[in-house]
This record gives C-alpha cells, sequence and structure tokens, in this order.
C-alpha cells in the first residue's frame, strides 16, 4: 500500500492516510490528505499535499464532531474517494515515534484490547498536543536610529542582540546582566522591537557524572554489569535481587548514569507515587537535579510540560506510575521497575495490563536493557531467572554494616489480647520498651478505616453497598461508612433497616483507625500518627510524614501498606505486625506468595540504621508456611516450595490463565451474555473454560458481574482463541465484556 488511489476518471492520485482515534473500535479511519494552497509547485490539475508522516497527531472530523487522532500509516488501498473526509490539521506537536507505535500495536494484541483505546494512553493530555502560548522578546532592527543615547549598557545589549536572535528579558539579565528599563528605553528609541518567541521544552538537566557513595564490592559488581548492559545495543533483563536496605536504588543510579551520559533517555517505574518522596531525594544527591515525575497528582500544565519535555528528548530520566510506560521517548536507552513484584503494577480499569510485563516487552521491542529490582521477586521473575532468560544480580547483605531484623511469632492461641482489644501485651510491652529507649516502632495492619465492617447487635444485619457487593468500612475520622469499591459514603443509621433497633451497630473487626485507638490507651504519652490513603494524599503529604520522623516529632507509626516498602527511618528498631494471617485465605493461588512480600518488605523498615531491629508476628497460625520460612529467613526455599506447588497444579507461570468479565446495569442481560458466551465457548483440547461464575463482588459500581476463567498451555495462542470466541456472538448493547490477560484478582 502506499497511500495513494486512481479516481476511475484517471486523474492524479489523491494522497490518503490511516488515523488511528481513541476509540474502543479495533479498526483505523481512511482520511483525506487536503491540497496543501501554500506550495508554489502546485497547479490546477496536480495539487501540493503536504502529507503528515506516521506518530503525527490530526485534528479530523468524525460525525458531527472534530477528534483528535495519530497518523498510523498510509491509507488503504481501494477507497473511494467519495467517501472520504480530510484531515482538518496537523496539530503542533512531535510524532509519535515509530517504536512507541510498535509498542501500542503489540500491546493491544496481547491484551485484546481496541487498539485506539491503547492509542489513547500515549498523549493522555490533550493540551500538551498544542504549541505553547509565545513569550515575549526583542530582536535587534538594524542600524541605529539617529540620536539615540547610548549608553554602555545599552551599546552591550545592541552588540549582545547583532547576532539577529531574539531574546526574552529575562535572557538579556541572565546573560548580561541587562535590566528591563534598559530594554524598554531601546524600544522605544526604536533601536530594537518586539519579536515572540516559541517557548521552548521544559528541561530536566541531571549531571551524570555526579559522585554516588562508595559501594561495596556485591553492589559494584552488579553495577558494573547493568553499566555493561546499557552499553550494548541490545535487549537484557537483569533481576537486581537484594535485601531490604541493601543499596539496590544506588546500584541501579549507576546503570542511569551510564545511559544518561550517551544521551539516551531512562524511564524508572515505581509501583505507588507514595515512594516517590525519599527516592527523588536520593536521586537529587547522585545527580543534581531532579528527574521528570509522571503520575495521578500531577497537575494539568505539569503534565503537559512533561509530556512535552519527554517528546522532545529534554527530559533524561523520567519517573513515573505505571502509565509512564506509555510517554513517546524518542530515544529511551533504559527501564528500571523498581519494587518489580509488586500487585500495584497491575491495571485493573481500561485497558488491563502488567507494567512490569509490559515494560519488559516494550525493552524487548526496543532492543535496550530492563532492570527489575526487588528483594522479594515474583515467582514469575524467579522462574524466568531460572530458565536463564534473565540474569541475577544478587545483593545479600545490608548497606553500611545494618543487619537484617530478629523475626519472632507472638501466638495468639497462647497469648490472646483483652476481650475487644487487637494488641497481645507482649507486643504491647515491647513498644513500650522501644519507645522508652528513644527508638521509634511501627503498628502495621493493612487495613483502611475503624473496623472492616458494622453489625446489628440486636438482628446481626450488615451494612453493606448499595452499589457493590461489599461490606461499608467504619471510618471514624471522617465519621462515614465508607465503601472502598465505589468510594460511596454513608453515616451510621439511627435505626437498623433490618429490625428497627435504635443505635445497635457496632464496629466489627480492627482497622488501623481502632489500633491507633487501643495504642493511645496503652501507651500515654506516645506520639501517634496514622499513616495510610486516607490520612496521607499524595507525595507531598507523605514526605511532610517522613520529615517528621526524621526529626523524631513520632514515636509511633500505625499503618497500612503505604508503610510497607521504600520508606528509610534509621531509628526504627521494632515492627509490629498485628494480623500477620491476613491475605492467606480466599483459595487464590498467589495468596502465600503476597503475603510473604508484604510481610517482609514490612520487615524491613526494622533496624536500617546502627541499633538492630525486631519484628513480631502476631498469629493465630504460626505454624503457616509463609510464617515459618520468615522466621528462618529461609526466602528462597519458600520460593522453591512455591514453585514446585505452582508447577504441580498447572498455574502461573506453568500455564497462561484469561479472564472473560461479562458486566452491566441490568442482572438480566449479563445472565443472558454469560449464556450465549458459554454456548459458545470453544471446545479445544488442553483448554480448559470454567465458569460462567459470580465473583465474589457480583455487583460492583452497580454493574452486575459473572466471569469465566480460561487455564491453558504456556504456548498456546490464548488471544486468538478469546478474540474468536468473544467476537461473533452480538450480545445485549448494555453489557461491556472485558478481557483480562494474566489476571491478578479474582474478586
Amino acid at each position: 500500500m502506499d497511500g495513494t488511489n486512481t479516481d476511475p476518471d484517471g486523474l492524479p492520485a489523491i494522497w490518503t492516510v490511516r488515523v488511528r482515534l481513541p476509540l474502543p473500535v479495533d479498526a483505523d479511519y481512511d482520511y483525506l490528505v487536503p491540497s496543501d494552497p501554500t506550495d508554489p509547485t502546485a497547479s490546477a490539475s496536480v495539487p501540493a499535499r503536504a502529507v503528515p508522516g506516521p506518530g503525527a497527531f490530526v485534528e479530523v472530523p468524525l460525525g458531527t464532531g472534530v477528534r483528535i487522532g495519530i497518523v498510523w500509516g498510509p491509507g488503504s488501498d481501494g477507497v473511494e474517494r467519495a467517501k472520504l473526509r480530510p484531515i482538518l490539521r496537523v496539530l503542533p506537536a512531535p510524532p509519535v515515534p515509530e517504536a512507541v507505535r510498535r509498542f501500542v500495536d503489540w500491546v493491544a494484541r496481547y491484551t485484546v484490547s481496541p487498539p485506539g483505546m491503547v492509542a489513547r494512553m500515549v498523549a493522555p493530555v490533550p493540551g500538551a498536543l498544542e504549541a505553547p502560548a509565545p513569550q515575549p522578546g526583542v530582536r535587534r532592527v538594524g542600524p541605529v536610529p539617529d540620536g539615540v543615547r547610548l549608553t554602555p549598557m545599552r551599546e552591550r545589549v545592541l552588540r549582545h542582540l547583532a547576532d539577529g536572535v531574539p531574546r526574552t528579558l529575562a535572557d538579556l539579565k541572565a546573560e548580561i546582566g541587562a535590566s528591563a528599563a534598559v530594554v524598554r528605553g531601546l524600544a522605544a528609541a526604536g533601536a530594537v522591537v518586539s519579536s515572540d518567541l516559541p517557548v521552548p521544552p521544559r528541561r530536566f538537566p541531571v549531571d551524570p557524572h555526579g559522585i554516588g557513595p562508595a559501594l561495596t564490592a556485591d553492589q559494584q559488581d552488579a553495577a558494573d554489569a547493568l553499566r555493561g548492559a546499557v552499553r550494548r545495543p541490545d535487549y537484557s533483563v537483569h533481576l537486581l535481587d537484594g535485601v531490604t536496605g541493601s543499596g539496590k536504588t544506588e546500584v541501579y543510579f549507576e546503570a542511569i548514569a551510564e545511559a544518561v551520559a550517551a544521551g539516551r533517555q531512562v524511564l524508572v517505574l515505581l509501583p505507588e507515587i507514595a515512594l516517590t518522596g525519599q527516592w527523588l531525594g536520593r536521586f537529587g544527591d547522585r545527580f543534581g537535579g531532579a528527574p521528570a515525575a509522571w503520575h495521578s497528582d500531577l497537575t494539568g500544565a505539569r503534565r503537559r510540560d512533561t509530556w512535552r519535555a519527554v517528546a522532545a528528548g529534554t527530559a533524561p530520566v523520567v519517573v513515573g506510575a505505571r502509565s509512564a510506560l506509555f510517554l513517546p521517548f524518542p530515544d529511551l536507552g533504559l527501564i528500571v521497575v523498581d519494587e518489580e513484584h509488586e500487585a500495584a503494577f497491575k491495571q485493573e480499569d481500561g485497558v488491563i495490563y502488567n507494567a512490569r510485563d509490559m515494560a519488559v516487552a516494550r525493552a524487548h521491542l526496543d532492543a535496550i536493557p530492563i532492570v527489575l529490582a526487588s528483594a522479594t521477586p515474583s515467582i514469575e521473575t524467579v522462574v524466568n531467572v531460572g530458565q536463564d532468560r534473565y540474569r541475577r544480580l544478587a545483593l545479600p547483605d545490608r548497606f553500611g554494616g545494618a543487619r537484617l531484623p530478629e523475626m519472632a511469632v507472638i501466638d495468639l492461641r497462647a497469648t490472646p489480647p483483652e476481650t475487644g482489644h487487637f494488641l497481645s501485651r507482649p507486643l504491647l510491652e515491647a513498644v513500650a520498651e522501644t519507645l522508652a529507649r528513644g527508638e521509634q516502632a511501627m503498628l502495621f495492619l493493612n487495613r483502611r478505616g475503624y473496623a472492616p465492617l458494622a453489625i446489628c447487635r440486636a438482628c446481626g444485619h450488615r451494612l453493606q453497598c448499595p452499589n457493590c457487593t461489599a461490606w461499608l468500612t467504619v471510618h471514624r475520622l471522617v465519621g462515614r461508612l465508607i465503601c472502598h469499591h465505589c468510594d460511596h459514603r454513608d453515616r451510621t443509621p439511627h435505626r437498623c433497616p433490618e429490625c428497627g433497633a435504635e443505635d445497635s451497630f457496632a464496629p466489627v473487626g480492627p482497622g488501623v483507625e481502632r489500633i491507633a485507638e487501643e495504642a493511645d490507651r496503652a501507651l500515654p504519652g506516645a506520639n501517634w500518627t496514622i499513616v495510610s490513603s486516607d490520612t496521607l494524599h499524595g507525595p507531598k503529604a507523605i514526605a511532610t510524614m517522613v520529615e517528621q520522623v526524621q526529626r523524631r516529632e513520632i514515636d509511633l507509626l500505625i499503618g497500612t501498606q503505604v508503610l510497607a516498602k521504600g520508606h528509610h527511618f534509621p531509628d526504627l528498631t521494632l515492627v509490629g505486625v498485628v494480623d500477620a494471617d491476613l491475605g492467606l485465605g480466599g483459595g487464590d493461588f498467589r495468596a502465600f506468595e503476597r503475603t510473604y512480600q508484604l510481610l517482609h518488605q514490612v520487615a524491613g523498615r526494622a533496624g536500617r540504621g546502627q541499633r538492630p531491629g525486631t519484628v513480631l508476628l502476631q498469629s493465630y497460625q504460626p505454624e503457616t508456611p509463609v510464617l515459618q520460612a520468615l522466621i528462618r529467613g529461609d526466602r528462597d526455599g519458600f520460593l522453591a516450595e512455591q514453585i514446585d506447588d505452582r508447577q504441580r497444579g498447572g498455574w502461573p507461570p506453568f500455564s497462561r490463565l484469561a479472564a472473560i468479565i461479562l458486566s452491566g446495569p441490568n442482572r438480566e442481560h449479563v445472565l443472558q451474555a454469560a449464556e450465549i458466551l458459554a454456548r459458545a465457548a470453544p471446545l479445544v483440547d488442553g483448554v480448559q473454560i470454567l465458569g460462567p461464575a459470580e465473583p465474589p463482588l457480583a455487583v460492583l459500581r452497580g454493574r452486575h458481574r459473572r466471569r469465566f476463567l480460561i487455564r491453558c498451555g504456556r504456548r498456546f495462542p490464548l488471544q486468538d482463541l478469546i478474540r474468536s470466541w468473544i467476537g461473533p456472538p452480538k450480545l445485549p448493547g448494555s453489557v461491556r465484556v472485558t478481557v483480562d490477560i494474566d489476571p491478578m484478582s479474582f474478586v
């Protein structure tokens, strides 16, 4: 296809291009390239056409409106000219690089997603596609008019502008010290005139030659391996496997420095913006500047500036959440995925993808190295290391001589908390002793709010979200019952809607607010704070909390998984896990792995300075493999057992899974759609299709749900089967079909 079509009457070729629009459809759209009336070579018979190249952003008509799309290539052959509409405008934005377009196509195929919805993630900030408003400047007009009084500074300004290049007032002040009054005087005399200047992309300068801390022998070996990988123009995956506090960040900083010194761009993915505060501080110490940040907490203006800087290549290093993977890097040379095991890298809405896995795919497509860093690597990554697909770089010791914490279980069957309480006496005594020594402690419970549900004492009725099949969580700090799935909020009713009893609702179970209430009574005088996504909003709030801890304004941290990773508190020596059994149930084949990772990470907050650390795990099941492995410090043995269980059971990474989720506002329509797909389900040897089944969250955000689960061998063309299965049947229009390849959640 050459993008041309010949009219039946033999007139010259009419250029067309294929435009990808941000729509949930599987096809691109053909548009005419309009004539260029400014081209002097054009004629009536051969109109000139300024053909926008692949990757260009364009405005096009669609129906009665106008949409922004991306030119994806030459137009289709055989399309009738009369049926096509012309492109309205080519937008003044850098085009999407070819490598990014290939990545978008790959993600769409892998995730079974409409290509337009994947392409939409490349430009999520429409304002970034327009040229910024020009900034005012001045330029010299030629000979100095007669009668102009030339002071030494005025002469200096005119000499500086003699090259004909316009300058802003800020430029003239910075370059030669000229004041605004001097320039205004020259303008009034007619020696200089106003000249608007385009605003250059924002720059995020970093110094790759900055000096970092002295590395240990293990760190130096790992850094040398990563620098060598960056110098080779080829795809490679390195697992940077180091215990908590081993200095993994400083090691991959060496790889970043190598890439930036070579003029390449670097992307660092973090699972949560909560981790960016201390990370940015360490980055600034090492590189003398700040990287470009990309996450949902940025203002619209900052996102526009950052997007254009990335596209223009003036942002050498970007640190961001999973969506940063789709930024239009023109020369990406290295990807780092920190805390690669984190489930937060899985995008569960819209286009469903695992950012870690897609980052590996992008590195492969771009033929560049990628670093996966973790103290508790995922089983998928460990298996890839064992199969020689990835190379492991080990950091077995903590940096600076710090020791790993001692871990012990408090058996709640032998020493239960007092009735109505959740902190055992051994744990409370350990916290009190820690604070008395002038050290800091943490109580960890991965449950927000005051209590996970409220129940009527009279009839047992539980308060449920009206939009979801989920109990409402009690939040006393804000005086509301909140659904953690749809954010529905309500007050506790005065009367039970089931039996009419007055003031009968009682909180059941603990959340971090309730633990804080209990700790406040048991530990008078302790300066404590609650750390969760409800109390800290955004990186600035988290940075303030970290500073308070480091200034010793806080003795006791009580928090959720926001505290579990990334933070460095040198004087924190005790971590108490309130419920180490939380997360072990539910039948998820990843439950043991996830629980081990979370507890190992939160335990890693203890003893990171010069003082030794202790971790106490409250449990009713101290004999479980997870807790036993933690106490023995036998991570590798635990992983080996889990890998063996997965292989014998035929679970990932030794098989492939996909979920098909049907949802809609009308339950009967969803059931009807599920029945249609069940009848159309393919019968293929080696492929198991389970369902349709009602998931634990049968209603989510007002939409009824049914779920299929597909399991097959590693080499089976799973995506092809899904397309051939769900594509042909006609389902009720209100029913949405969502495909989740490699599902992490089964609710």
